[in-house]
Order: C-alpha cells, then sequence, then structure tokens
C-alpha cells in the first residue's frame, strides 16, 4: 500500500539567518518521528542575501526542490505558488505542511498534525488560542492584536473549529487545496501580504472542510533580524478583507 507523503511548504525571504537551522530541525524532528518520505519545497522570493546559497548546500543533504523568484513579490504570491506547487505533486490523501522561514515555529508539532489529519480533519492550525499553547518574545501590544483579530473573526466570520486564523503554521489534505485551485483558480490565493494567510481559510469556509487546531509554542525570541509585516498596513487590509468576506455571496 502506498504511504502518503508529507510536503512542507517554507516561503523564504532573506532568510540566511534562520533557514538552515530550520531545515537541520525539520529533518531532525521527520527523522526521529519514524517520517521519511517528505519533501520540503522552499519558495524564494526574490531575496537578496546568502538564502539561496544555502538552499543549494542542504539540496545534498536532503529531499528539497526550490522555486525561484527572481524578484520579491510579497507573501501571498510566495504561499500561492508553494501550496499550487505542492498540490500538483501530490497524490490526494497527502499532507502540505506550510510555515515560517525565520525558526519561529516548533517543527516537532508537524507529526501530531499528521495524526490528527488521518482522524479526519482536513484542514489543522497551529494555534495559538488552544490550551497549552505558549509564546515567547513577541510584544504585548502584537499580543493583543492577534488576540483582538481572533475575536473579531470568530465574531464577525465564525468558523467551526478555528480560533486562530492569522497563523500560518498548518496542514492541509492535498485533495482539499486541489479542490480550491480548481474552484477558485486564481482567486483562491489573491490577497498580497499576510493577510493573503487569513485569506486562504476563509475560502475553505466556503467549501466541505473540517478544520481543527492543535496548541503549539510560538518562539519569536529565536527570530533574527525585524519583521518584515507593516503592521498598520496589515491591519487596515484585514480589515478590509473581513468586509469583503462577510458580505460576499461567493
Amino acid at each position: 500500500m502506498k504511504r502518503d507523503k508529507l510536503y512542507v511548504v517554507l516561503p523564504a525571504y532573506n532568510e540566511e539567518a534562520s533557514l538552515g537551522k530550520l531545515l537541520d530541525r525539520i529533518g531532525y524532528h521527520l527523522y526521529n518521528a519514524g517520517i521519511d518520505h517528505y519533501e520540503v519545497l522552499v519558495v524564494n522570493d526574490g531575496s537578496r542575501d546568502r538564502t539561496a546559497q544555502i538552499l543549494e548546500e542542504y539540496q545534498e543533504k536532503m529531499p528539497l526542490r526550490v522555486l525561484t523568484h527572481e524578484v520579491n513579490k510579497g507573501l501571498g504570491k510566495t504561499i500561492r505558488d508553494g501550496l499550487l506547487a505542492a498540490s500538483e505533486l501530490a497524490d490526494d490523501n497527502d499532507i502540505i505542511i506550510t510555515m515560517d522561514a525565520d525558526d519561529t515555529h516548533t517543527p516537532g508539532l508537524m507529526p501530531r498534525m499528521m495524526g490528527m489529519m488521518r482522524e479526519g480533519y482536513d484542514v489543522v492550525i497551529a494555534s495559538r488560542y488552544q490550551r497549552g499553547a505558549r509564546v515567547y518574545g513577541l510584544s504585548k501590544f502584537r499580543e493583543l492584536m492577534s488576540l483582538g483579530a481572533s475575536y473579531l473573526f470568530r465574531l464577525l466570520l465564525p468558523i467551526r473549529g478555528v480560533r486562530d486564523f492569522t497563523c500560518g503554521y498548518r496542514a492541509y489534505r492535498a485533495t482539499v487545496l486541489k479542490a480550491a485551485f480548481e474552484r477558485y483558480g486564481d482567486r483562491f490565493i489573491d490577497q498580497e501580504g499576510f493577510q493573503a494567510m487569513v485569506d486562504i481559510i476563509l475560502r475553505l469556509r466556503r467549501m466541505d472542510v473540517v478544520f481543527g487546531e492543535v496548541p503549539f509554542i510560538l518562539r519569536y525570541d529565536r527570530k533574527l533580524g525585524d519583521s518584515k509585516m507593516n503592521v498598520k498596513s496589515t491591519v487596515a487590509k484585514t480589515l478590509k478583507l473581513i468586509w469583503k468576506r462577510r458580505f460576499e455571496k461567493e
């Protein structure tokens, strides 16, 4: 019987300080969990540092596929290209996990997320709002902003099983992403910035998808360098997105 395969999608922009450590940790945790049927797919979004060279080195060490944007296109187009490539490579029951490339997400959670997928969930979100979750290194302002966003989404666009709409650390059943790309086409992921991760969930809420969450430890204290998020712009665009999705028919 054919084993399900895991695809790990990483959008990367100028991540030379963290990417190698993350790839090492992914390999370590998957090895210790007995998961050897996997492939890491990195979308290098026009990085100007040593990200490309690091990826070339790691292609000799692990199953790693690289997609390259010659110029920076932003998270929306980068995560779209990564998910589209993974869904085209994957069989229906394969699992696709997305996570940040800055080493703030803990790869040790992946086997647990995969276990939930085998229990019947279609999308599993690593959530900061489930019992047992922890957040380290994030400012109180950012924590409060994220918590407020969670309450706002649950009030205006509730989805059974979802509390964390913004975290990009997620597992998807490949058949769900295939169906979403077929249903929406280019509209499935058409937001350009960080709000693209929110919109993926909002698009999938209109489909027959079973969502679940698992508590996770966000290690923002391990992030090297400044955040790439423009907070004011992201808040404004996310509020606009909420309004648009709340009242649209499709």
